[in-house]
């Protein structure tokens, strides 16, 4: 008889429940009462103390403090050659000592409103668990930057054109804010619902309990809260090592060193710019470049990391060395944009600037637009990702979905929902939903006013807008049933760039605009959903976390514009690699990624790209390979219903296994399914008691030990020019620098040879 530690059930359970446990007879017992998904049995407790104190001035003072921060320094360090993102775990930490010093110093006495009976006070009492959550998702507005801020840089740095202040706030705030609009059509299915989990959720909640909850410690054991910070200590200590003084254990490629002058043996195992066969990284920055792995379901590290071999180590070899779409002229693992020479895209030779649009006859006598191969392969895998999201959605979650949209409102419908969305109904009002109808009118009046006044600087038509906000909507439900199961967003970019490029050719602001509108709108939605069931978690009142989610959004899009108009202004030739020195930080590589795809699908355009007109047709085919790759898989399932295994085979994830490629790296995959491996499937399998107490601990201490070390390392030594002495260890990338040659016959390239 098989047995597991429950980390929280029944109200009357006491607080250290590491001892308790739960048969498999009892199972069936505990998922009615409990939740039907073991990870979340096993971490969210189910008691609840509707008096805690949540939005109050506390919350409000450090919750609008640590937005601003968050987005001024990531946005800040968006534009650096490497990368830096504070995460709200970190905020989560500091933000305890804070409040409770706030509880302990600020005056209790009680304010009135004339003419009310309601009161306030600086003071409520001692700091809460639930002040403690809403100011760490106050803060996770500003984690991630402003997606627009990357249509600023585009226009006024890479395409040196105009657009003025107020027509690029507005553009930033309202894709920030127009998805909050319609994310309350979908609560039902994606927040009430207990078997949409969103498991990176459950990180934060293991570390609010560590936090707050008292645990006896046992004797030969540490309490959670120990093994916490002798975590974050060490990964702290640990981070000066690949972040200084030893850059190069990043990412440590063992078949360069061996074969130090073949170019084929570079481009196979480079971890940065190649395959990546035999590289590893010895840094959490590495391991968690897609995430924590200690985050993510084994089910869905698996099929990512299947869909990452079988297009990186089959089907990419055999379009490069078979030269497919000339793919030997350019390097085999790289972001950029060619002409037919091997040369840089010069956007200059075909961009009309007086009406910033194509110039047709320009770009005849030009050159077709290039590119990687890898990067061609990402564009046709996201097609069929597409299709085969809408597809697996349909076939394995279609009847659930539609039995909760029938019984929504029926009598019946509270057989949907766990102990969690009864506590949760039973304790605290609901949002109206006219408050998220209230939002999408303004936000929208307001793009639509960002997009046709201003001598329509942003090129985007009316109809582009609401076609753009369709796109969103449509796919709200399917990527999200996805992300809140396997925690992977399937992206939008891809689709929405490629419907206007068709629709409106030749105007790169209109496409990125579209693009962003589109893509951000429901990602931004998804966003304010998952936060929506950290709270549905934890607790916490629902009005209150949609007031704090709505300022927060717009402090840190409003922070997020200022930092970047002030980058723009100040920093001499920003993101302008010709012309900044060699060892600049400012190169931008997350901007020009950005700039590259708005001159394949904005200024050159699908239909030059993807047709016969195009040098890529093959890869529509993927549309029709994405829609029906499911369809065996669901069958199988269907006819075989006793083999468990075939469900999880996830064609959506499958196909998502290079959405981070070519900006994430093969290196950061391989350590990345370590990691993961490891943890979610032989710990979890071998060692469930030591997971359930530590893994998501583990998880939020190494992030936070190594965002903190990155902050002090630039603030103290590389912001005041202070560097150790040069040596091989501080080059950074994996030294295998002849991974990025073109191998086609004759091309000529600095620091390559010539074959």
């Amino acid at each position: 008889m098989a047995s597991f530690e429950v980390a929280g059930a029944e109200s009357h359970r006491p607080e250290n429940m590491s001892n308790i446990i739960i048969t498999d007879e009892e199972i069936g017992e505990k998922e009615e009462n409990d939740s039907p998904v073991e990870e979340v049995r096993l971490t969210v407790p189910i008691t609840d103390d509707p008096t805690e104190p949540a939005l109050t001035f506390r919350t409000w003072t450090l919750g609008t403090i640590s937005c601003v921060l968050l987005a001024f320094v990531n946005q800040f360090f968006q534009l650096r050659t490497n990368v830096l993102s504070v995460t709200a775990v970190s905020v989560q930490i500091i933000a305890l000592p804070l409040g409770k010093l706030m509880a302990g110093t600020l005056s209790r006495r009680r304010f009135g409103f004339p003419g009310t009976n309601w009161t306030w006070s600086l003071n409520p009492g001692p700091f809460s668990k639930k002040e403690h959550v809403l100011i760490t998702i106050f803060a996770s507005a500003g984690y991630s930057v402003a997606y627009a801020t990357n249509i600023i840089i585009a226009v006024k740095v890479f395409y040196h054109q105009k657009l003025d202040a107020l027509p690029a706030m507005l553009l930033v705030q309202t894709t920030q804010l127009l998805g909050y609009g319609w994310a309350g059509l979908f609560r039902k299915f994606l927040v009430d619902s207990p078997y949409m989990w969103w498991p990176s959720n459950l990180v934060q909640v293991s570390l609010f309990r560590v936090l707050h909850e008292k645990e006896e410690k046992r004797e030969g054991q540490r309490t959670r809260l120990q093994f916490f910070l002798l975590v974050f200590l060490a990964g702290f200590a640990y981070a000066i090592a690949p972040n200084y003084i030893f850059p190069s254990i990043s990412a440590i490629s063992v078949v360069c060193w061996i074969w130090k002058n073949s170019v084929t043996a570079h481009q196979i195992g480079s971890g940065m710019n190649g395959l990546g066969i035999g590289s590893f990284g010895l840094d959490w920055s590495t391991v968690a470049m897609l995430g924590s792995p200690l985050a993510v379901p084994f089910f869905a590290i698996l099929n990512i990391f299947v869909g990452f071999a079988i297009f990186i180590y089959i089907v990419l070899p055999i379009l490069y060395w078979g030269n497919f779409y000339d793919a030997k002229k350019f390097p085999i693992y790289i972001q950029d944009v060619y002409d037919q020479t091997g040369a840089q895209f010069n956007t200059t030779h075909i961009l009309n600037h007086s009406t910033f649009d194509i110039n047709l006859p320009a770009y005849e006598s030009y050159s077709k637009l290039y590119m990687s191969v890898v990067l061609a392969l990402v564009y046709g895998l996201s097609f069929g990702n597409l299709t085969a999201t809408i597809s697996h959605v349909a076939l394995f979650d279609g009847k659930f979905i539609w039995e909760m949209w029938r019984k929504s409102s029926s009598a019946a419908k509270d057989k949907f929902g766990d102990v969690h969305t009864r506590l949760m109904k039973k304790n605290y009002k609901a949002v109206p939903q006219w408050w998220f109808t209230v939002i999408l009118v303004i936000s929208f009046g307001l793009s639509l006013w960002a997009c046709e006044g201003f001598d329509k600087q942003l090129q985007l038509p009316w109809w582009g807008l609401i076609l753009a906000c369709a796109i969103a909507l449509f796919f709200t439900l399917p990527v999200g049933v996805i992300q809140a199961t396997t925690n992977q967003q399937m992206g939008l970019n891809v689709i929405t760039e490629l419907v206007i490029g068709y629709l409106y050719p030749g105007k790169p602001l209109a496409n990125v605009s579209f693009k962003t509108y589109g893509y951000i709108s429901m990602s931004q939605a998804l966003t304010f959903l998952q936060d929506f069931k950290l709270g549905h978690y934890m607790k916490i009142p629902p009005r209150s976390m949609f007031l704090v989610q709505l300022v927060s959004t717009i402090v840190a899009s409003t922070v997020c514009f200022a930092t970047i108009w002030w980058q723009i202004i100040n920093i001499e030739n920003v993101c302008q690699t010709d012309l900044l020195p060699k060892d600049s930080p400012w190169k931008c590589p997350g901007p020009r990624l950005f700039y590259n795809a708005s001159i394949i699908w904005g200024v050159i355009g699908p239909g030059r790209m993807f047709t016969n007109k195009g040098v890529y047709p093959e890869m529509n085919w993927f549309f029709l390979i994405g829609i029906l790759a499911p369809v065996p898989g669901w069958y199988l399932s269907r006819k075989f219903p006793e083999k468990k295994w075939i469900k999880q085979v996830h064609i959506p994830l499958i196909f998502a296994g290079l959405n981070g490629v070519p900006y994430v790296k093969a290196v950061h995959y391989w350590s990345w399914f370590i990691v993961g491996v490891i943890f979610n499937y032989f710990i979890f399998r071998k060692f469930k008691d030591w997971w359930v107490r530590h893994t998501y601990i583990m998880s939020a201490a190494l992030d936070a030990g190594t965002a903190f070390m990155t902050v002090a390392i630039f603030f103290v030594f590389q912001h005041n020019d202070i560097n150790i002495p040069h040596w091989w260890g501080t080059t950074s990338g994996d030294q295998c620098p002849l991974a990025s040659c073109p191998t086609a016959k004759g091309m000529v390239t600095k620091g390559c040879p010539v074959f």
